[in-house]
């Protein structure tokens, strides 16, 4: 069987992947128009990977490639007796888009959230980001939230 006719697979990022989701992770600061720190990088890797932390990352993968990746973080809420679920970062591969990569990010995410019998799955993006708007706009509904920040 050729790489080209392997599923896609969703599943939790691998601690030796670190070199395969670094360059997606770069390319979606970039969009952001952000740089982290690298210390903030790494220190955001080793959480996925403390049994401590509530931040996880699964990685959409054909074959040993992967295609994008979705972080995500449970929380308590005082709306609700159960977690909630904050669906951090989504990012796909440009050449990769197009192939419901990023509904199956999602999807992944939401099974999670269920299985912790979550309150609430939500996430935010940028009014530039049209894109990404058309798949959340097609899987989700906007509850008509403004998000303000101050500087810390």
């Amino acid at each position: 069987m050729t790489d080209e006719n392997l599923k896609i697979s969703v599943m939790p990022v691998q601690q030796d992947e670190y070199a395969k989701w670094l360059p997606y992770w770069v390319k979606y600061q970039h969009f952001y128009e952000v740089q982290l720190p690298e210390e903030t990088t790494l220190e955001t890797w080793k959480r996925f990977f403390d049994a401590d932390s509530e931040i996880y990352c699964a990685v959409a993968k054909k074959g040993q490639t992967i295609l994008g990746f979705v972080h995500y973080v449970f929380h308590g809420s005082t709306w609700s007796v159960n977690d909630f679920c904050y669906l951090e970062d989504l990012f796909v591969a440009e050449e990769s888009r197009g192939n419901n990569i990023g509904k199956q990010l999602i999807e992944y995410v939401q099974q999670k959230a269920k299985e912790r019998e979550c309150g609430r799955l939500y996430w935010h993006t940028q009014q530039k980001n049209v894109t990404a708007q058309r798949l959340y706009n097609w899987v989700a509904e906007k509850p008509g939230v403004i998000e303000y920040r101050l500087p810390l």
